[in-house]
Order: C-alpha cells, then structure tokens, then sequence
C-alpha cells in the first residue's frame, strides 16, 4: 500500500521471512543469523564510519540474535532510504520512510539522527546530512502546513482530492507541530556534532523564518488561521471535525497541532508533546542564529515564543490525577478540558526527557510515565509476548517498537532497559528488523514490513546502552 496506514500482516517465521523477500527463517538457530542487509553493491549508501561502528559494537552483544538485530537495523536507513545528488549546486538527500515513496520531515529527521555522532568522522556522511538539512529547507518553503513530500514534484499524490490547499510535490497536507520541530532538531545536532554551519544558508533561514510564522499563526489569538483540511474516510482520525479547523480551542498561547505525530487527528489541538519540543526547538533555534550572527531580532523572537508557549504549558497542561497525582495531560483545548493518554509515536509524553523538553528525574514526568506505562493509558497493552504502548493508528492490541525502545532510553532502571531489550528481541517474528507495530500476544501478526524510523532508533537504542551500560549487552 502506499498510504500511511498499514493495516497486519500475519505471517509465520517464515512467510514473514517471504513477505521481506528474504530466505525463510525456520528457527531462530545461531547459524541462521544472516545479515538481513541488501549486498553492498545494492546498498542506497555506505558509511565507513557506521561500517565501523557495526563491527565494534557487535562483538560486544553476547546474544547473537540482539547483534543480528542491531547490524540489520542501525543502517537501514543509509542502505534503503537515501537518495543522494545535488540541487542549485548543494547537496540534496531524499529520505523516504521505507515502504512509503515518500519523505516526512519528521521521519526523515529521526531516521538519519543516530548518525550525528559519526559525522565528523565520515565526509561522505556529512555531505549526507548537509543534504537532508537543505532538502527539508525546501519542503518548508514548499509548504510548512505539509507533513509529507515528493521527490518528483510531478507526481500525483493520492490525497489530491483532500479538502485542503495541495500543491505539486507535496504527497500529504496534515498539520503537525512536531513536522517543523524536527528539521530545527536536526540542524542543531548537526551543528553541535560537526561544528559545521555551511547548511544554514539564505534558503535555510527562510525555512526556519517560516517555522516561526506558522506557529504564530496556529496559536490562533485572532483568527483561524489560513490551514484546513478534510478528507472522504470512514476513518475517523484521518480528517478534522469543525468544517477541517479540528475542535474549538481557546487562545491562550499553545500551538495548535491538527495531527498528532501518528499522521492522526487530534481530539483537543493544543498537542502538549509537541508544544514542549516547539519550545525547546525554538530556544534551539535562537542559538543557532546567534551562532550565524543573523536577524538578531527573529532569535529574540524565538526565545519569546518558547517562552510563551512554556508559561501556558504550565498552566495548561498540567492536571491533577485520582491515581498519579500531578502528571501531564497529552492534549488539552484551554478550555479546561484535558486528555489523559500517551500514543506511541514521538513526540509523546515518555519521550519528553528524550527531546531535551523536561529532565527524566522531574517529579511530574515521573508520574506521568506511571501512568502512560499503566492500564489507565487506554493505549497501553500488555499481552503474551510484550507489553507497551501503542495508540489508535492501528488499532487496540496493537504495540509499537518505537514505544518499547522509548521506554528503554527514557529509563533510569537497568532491569526495566534489559526487559525492553528482551521484548525487543523476541517481537520481530523472524525478519530481522523491527515493525510499526505486533499483535500483543502474537508478534508474527505485524504492521508495516520496511519501518526505517524504528529500526534507526533501535540501533541507536543499542549505541546508547553499549557506551553507558554495557553489562547490559552481556546478558
């Protein structure tokens, strides 16, 4: 399919094995451990530097199934995702997602992130980033209100027909704060790893001068705003309630997110995940233009905004809970209505000390994480083969990799870290790589086959753990 929604896939060990094109996969013997990599000459890309890191890190994981694990999905990303070449004389990359033709910006972001820290080892790779960074520049310009583009702006998007300003080259025109949080993310990383401010040319500070203006726009103090969208679906949250303007909200400083970073509608616009990383993202971005020494004025502007949009958080999005006490609420509309949730996909509320948005020991995170790892998240499931946190995108019972390896680098616990690898390991029904999402008590029941974004964030997962708990990987 080439949409976002991917509905199951039940397969064996085998027949998943034959749905990825691979050999089958009978049993989960040490020598059946084959590389699940494309050959290198196949490969989109090659890095020496996570070449190298591969080697190194792998000798070091006793369970040959977990190293087998992390050498097939720490570079799926360079070897089937990537498309390299230039524009106006820059370095240009592509990024689909994996089995979607197309390019998120926040996927695209957290798929390339883990290689940051070998950037300035790798020129070829940091040619690389210096292209997702001017390609996602020319998304934004494109369109900031779009979460998803072609590479051939000739191409026909399905989603032609959406009740919605569409425009050629964009795949997908759902709002989310989080698709123009992500592209700051990943400049600044960049920036701090490399110490390279060649990217952040008179085309990128357009872009990001236009992040700022489409989250002014979407506090919605006086209007609005320009952005609407509708969708013919018998899928409730693949369209907006209010004639495509979502819920009513009332204006007290937040940032409006149509969709949440699942590609879903949201029930109250005011996101607090994504609010949290825009604040951090917008102090992020202040820094980097006093960096430039450019447009001092738009920094102070930045900071104003985070600034603003943290005062309200914190008088917004915040509540008092019967069994947790004082945790963060996932949506709120300003109102005083507040949703009591967490969806797997990030920003969430237990990835928030992972974006830099709040630190692991705050006391209202803490309880927050109780809840959203507990049944009194109506999207956390435990069942006979895992328990986590899924979210309405694919339904009940569903949970997604992305939220387990959440979970693993949002925790203080070494025993909790060494069961979401445990889970990890023995959820991929055979193929190798990790998937959107598994049937909670039947991992060979999955979604979405070729999931780059996960299998990025588990290798990076497996870095984190390698240089901060090794014992760990001994297991």
């Amino acid at each position: 399919m080439a949409t976002r929604r991917h509905f199951l896939h039940t397969a064996s060990l085998a027949t998943a094995s034959l749905i990825l094109g691979l050999p089958a996969v009978k049993s989960m013997a040490k020598e059946n451990f084959t590389s699940r990599r494309p050959a290198p000459p196949d490969r989109n890309f090659t890095s020496e530097a996570v070449e190298s890191t591969i080697r190194r890190v792998r000798k070091d994981i006793k369970s040959e199934e977990l190293a087998w694990l992390f050498e097939n999905c720490f570079p799926n990303t360079l070897d089937t995702t990537v498309r390299t070449g230039t524009r106006a004389g820059k370095p240009d990359t592509f990024v689909i997602t994996g089995d979607i033709d197309a390019m998120w910006l926040r996927d695209s972001s957290a798929q390339v992130w883990p290689y940051l820290p070998l950037a300035k080892q790798d020129k070829k790779l940091r040619t690389l980033l210096q292209g997702v960074i001017h390609r996602q520049a020319a998304c934004i310009l494109l369109d900031p209100y779009a979460n998803a583009f072609y590479a051939d702006a000739t191409k026909v998007s399905e989603w032609k027909d959406d009740e919605t300003t569409m425009k050629p080259g964009v795949h997908e025109r759902k709002w989310e704060v989080d698709s123009l949080c992500y592209p700051i993310r990943l400049a600044y990383g960049y920036w701090k790893a490399t110490g390279d401010t060649s990217p952040f040319d008179a085309e990128w500070q357009s872009a990001m001068q236009l992040v700022l203006q489409t989250f002014r726009e979407q506090q919605r103090k006086t209007d609005r705003g320009p952005y609407k969208f509708g969708r013919r679906t018998s899928w409730q949250t693949d369209t907006l309630a209010g004639g495509g303007y979502g819920n009513p909200v009332h204006p007290v400083g937040l940032i409006c997110s149509m969709f949440r970073p699942s590609d879903d509608a949201t029930q109250y616009a005011f996101l607090i995940p994504s609010n949290l990383f825009a604040a951090v993202s917008l102090r992020q971005l202040a820094e980097l233009f006093g960096q430039l020494k450019q447009a001092p004025a738009f920094a102070a502007d930045c900071v104003a905004l985070a600034q603003e949009v943290e005062n309200a958080a914190r008088q917004h999005a915040q509540a008092e809970h019967l069994r947790y006490g004082r945790i963060y609420a996932y949506e709120a509309d300003g109102f005083g209505n507040q949703s009591f949730m967490d969806d797997a996909n990030v920003p969430s509320l237990l990835a928030l000390p992972y974006l830099g948005a709040v630190a692991v020991s705050d006391p209202v995170y803490q309880a927050t994480r109780r809840l959203v790892l507990s049944p009194d998240n109506p999207y956390f499931y435990r069942g006979k083969a895992a328990e986590g946190v899924g979210g309405p995108h694919v339904g009940a019972g569903q949970i997604w990799p992305l939220g387990i390896i959440m979970r693993a680098l949002t925790s203080q616990d070494a025993a909790e870290i060494q069961q979401c690898l445990t889970w990890l390991r023995t959820t991929h029904a055979g193929t190798g790589f990790m998937h959107e999402s598994f049937d909670q008590d039947n991992p060979s029941k999955f979604s979405r086959k070729w999931f780059a974004w996960a299998n990025t964030l588990f290798g990076e997962l497996i870095l984190k753990v390698h240089a901060n708990q090794p014992h760990l990987l001994q297991a």
